[in-house]
């Protein structure tokens, strides 16, 4: 049986391309529930919607805006929303399609979803971007809700954009409904530890995968691609760690210092530059040169597709820690392990946020919040137990930590279908 959608044409390398052959590569470690394997390479709904809103300037814009709903057998729909110019529909099924895989290795009970709308949010004024992200909560508003499926921030995504998107949801069914979406401000039903918890999850099975390596973090070199929340988050604690971040890359540039950054004064330079280049505390380099940054760590929070083939060969670093969803594409993945260069994979790496966003929504249903400290301890006691069990998968029958993930989490979600069965 194919499957190919009519609709996507992907290459080995695109993003649901990439996934095709993660899925693939899993399939002879599902035993019997192999025969439902197809489920996993079908979107169980893709929503494709027009987004017109009328500009300061009294024009009308129309933006293409998605939201795909990959599988929801173990519960509702659960994934961010981006807005940037080169989102597509197949890329939000790829990412759809790994917050299923993500949600289930952490045993969360959701299914995997993703949304977007294709534009540029720095072009836009504060007024125009309130008014795209209403209208297009209401155009996918038919298909999101508590119950049904939970939006997040994601890239250029934030809590101001999450409270609008609340906001007209809950106009919309006429009562506050606090838990549509999560990544929400505190005083909104937000949770505390929200904003840097995809950070910390990268950090927290950094440290436990340097321990099965015994590479020592104190010391250890790290070199960030993407330096926005999750990239400076992870940053902060490998610094606290005592490691030194050599090495930071953005859509603006790319700096070094050998000695490490002090990342006291990078930070607030970010946030009021937008960006890693000019900070006087480093020395320029060519953005293709961050590849070959001597470092014991590399920690890709960008977009997907960025740790190429050719870039996997050259990477000098003993320990790949996803913060980005899908940085690797599988032909990069194979050099890696010949290598043996150990990869932990997107799908638990980064699954801190969706963790804690879990959290934000019971907290939200029972309108009872937790500390940051019972946060952060929660937090940290999921991410370890499932990279141990992954872990004891990969030992088992001698596979990447990337197949482990996929096999435990794919047989969850295929377990569930099984278990439910086809209506009618």
């Amino acid at each position: 049986m194919s499957n190919q959608l009519s609709f996507v044409h992907p290459t080995p390398d695109s993003p649901w391309g990439t996934y095709l052959s993660q899925v693939d590569r899993v399939t002879p470690y599902l035993g019997h529930l192999a025969r439902w394997v197809e489920t996993l390479k079908r979107p169980k709904r893709a929503l494709v919607v027009d987004v017109p809103i009328e500009m300061d300037d009294g024009s009308v814009r129309h933006f293409e805006g998605y939201r795909v709903q990959h599988n929801m057998s173990r519960g509702p729909g659960k994934g961010g929303i981006r807005y940037h110019p080169d989102v597509t529909l197949e890329e939000v099924m790829a990412l759809s399609a790994w917050m299923s895989i993500k949600n289930a290795a952490v045993n969360l009970p959701y299914g995997g979803a993703k949304g977007g709308i294709r534009v540029d949010p720095k072009l836009l004024s504060v007024k125009e971007l309130e008014r795209m992200t209403r209208r297009y909560t209401s155009e996918i508003g038919i298909i999101i809700g508590p119950q049904q499926d939970i939006p997040a921030p994601d890239v250029n995504t934030n809590p101001q954009i999450m409270a609008w998107m609340m906001d007209t949801y809950s106009m919309n069914v006429g009562a506050t409904a606090t838990g549509v979406v999560t990544g929400k401000p505190i005083h909104l039903g937000g949770s505390l530890g929200r904003v840097k918890a995809t950070g910390r999850g990268v950090f927290v099975t950094g440290r436990e995968a340097a321990r099965r390596i015994n590479l020592e973090l104190n010391g250890a070199k790290v070199a960030v691609q993407g330096f926005g929340n999750v990239g400076s988050a992870a940053a902060e604690l490998f610094a606290q760690a005592g490691s030194k971040i050599v090495a930071a890359q953005d859509h603006t540039g790319t700096i070094y210092n050998g000695n490490g950054f002090d990342l006291s004064l990078l930070i607030p330079h970010v946030k009021a530059t937008g960006g890693v280049a000019g900070f006087k505390g480093a020395e320029p380099m060519g953005n293709e040169e961050f590849w070959d940054v001597k470092c014991d760590i590399l920690i890709p929070a960008a977009l997907e597709g960025q740790m190429t083939a050719e870039r996997a060969r050259r990477t000098t670093a003993k320990l790949v820690l996803e913060g980005a969803n899908g940085p690797t594409v599988p032909s990069a993945d194979d050099i890696l392990a010949d290598r043996g260069v150990l990869v932990v994979p997107d799908v638990i790496c980064n699954a801190g946020g969706v963790t804690v966003s879990y959290f934000e929504w019971v907290q939200d249903f029972s309108s009872f919040f937790w500390t940051e400290d019972e946060i952060n301890l929660r937090l940290d006691k999921i991410m370890v137990d499932a990279l141990r069990r992954i872990w004891g998968v990969a030992d088992q029958h001698k596979i990447t930590l990337r197949t482990a993930t996929f096999a435990v989490a794919c047989e969850r979600i295929l377990a569930a279908r099984e278990e439910r069965g086809l209506y009618p």
